[in-house]
């Protein structure tokens, strides 16, 4: 009785395991690759269900943002599930470090095979705010 218990215990628990193994890749640009050009452009590929996170800085302190939603080429092979700034200090809980930069985070989720370009930009929003100052283009390939 005692090991049955156990088996199912363990059997119960694989799915949750492996939902926290998900596979994930992650896209870096840091404030210094702005600086050196504008215009980024990346590749990555990724797998059919795979989570894809981009990560890119900003400081809102400046009154850029980037843009809240990417535009995506292919839809059906890549869909935005995520988008949140992260002020500058709280991922280490630091606490808020005031004109420093943060980052801004964009989730996808790759759907099926094919090829798809990601495009954000960070400008001043509101109307006759600077647009386009940097701008982001990902290529990601879907295997």
């Amino acid at each position: 009785m005692k090991t049955r218990m156990i088996v199912v215990s363990a059997l119960m628990m694989v799915p949750l395991l492996l939902g926290a193994c998900s596979p994930a890749k992650t896209v870096e640009v840091a404030c210094e690759d702005f600086s050196e050009s504008k215009h980024v452009t990346r590749q990555v590929e990724v797998k059919v269900g795979e989570v894809l996170t981009v990560s890119l800085c900003s400081n809102r302190t400046t009154g850029f943002q980037w843009s809240e939603a990417a535009r995506i080429s292919d839809k059906a092979a890549l869909r935005q599930t995520g988008h949140e700034f992260i002020e500058p200090g709280e991922e280490n809980g630091d606490g808020p470090v005031v004109g420093a930069p943060g980052e801004e985070r964009w989730t996808f989720e790759a759907l099926r095979k094919g090829t798809s370009e990601v495009f954000v930009e960070y400008s001043r929003p509101w109307e006759g705010g600077e647009k386009g100052e940097w701008t982001f283009t990902l290529t990601v390939l879907v295997r």
